[in-house]
């Protein structure tokens, strides 16, 4: 039985989580599709949602020409910063669900640390 790309995606993404868990810190998890990128930042029990940004989002959206690209996933990570900040959030553990560190997730992540946001 052969492993798919997505399976090796979600194993290293229980890895991560398992690690995320015993630093105690706010969570600050992504999902990406083709079109559109998402971001979560949970408490650290990961019971309740503090903030949250997406391509989907009008306010975000504003101004982009597409919503699948690194420009994109700058708005958002920026957004997500933002939305942290009157939470009280500013330490985070980033997980990245698994999805590679590079394009459009190291955009996202730059443009959080840049707004605020320390990982």
């Amino acid at each position: 039985m052969q492993i798919r790309k997505k399976e090796r995606r979600l194993r290293r993404a229980v890895k991560t989580r398992a690690h995320i868990r015993n630093l105690d810190v706010a969570r600050l998890s992504i999902h990406k599709t083709p079109r559109h990128i998402y971001a979560q930042l949970t408490d650290p029990q990961g019971s309740k949602v503090i903030a949250a940004a997406s391509t989907v989002q009008s306010a975000v959206k504003e101004g982009q020409k597409y919503t699948g690209n690194v420009e994109a996933a700058k708005a958002v990570g920026r957004a997500i910063a933002e939305r942290a900040k009157p939470a009280g959030v500013t330490k985070v553990a980033f997980d990245r669900a698994g999805f590679r560190y590079h394009g459009r997730v190291k955009a996202l992540a730059d443009a959080a640390r840049e707004s605020g946001l320390e990982f």
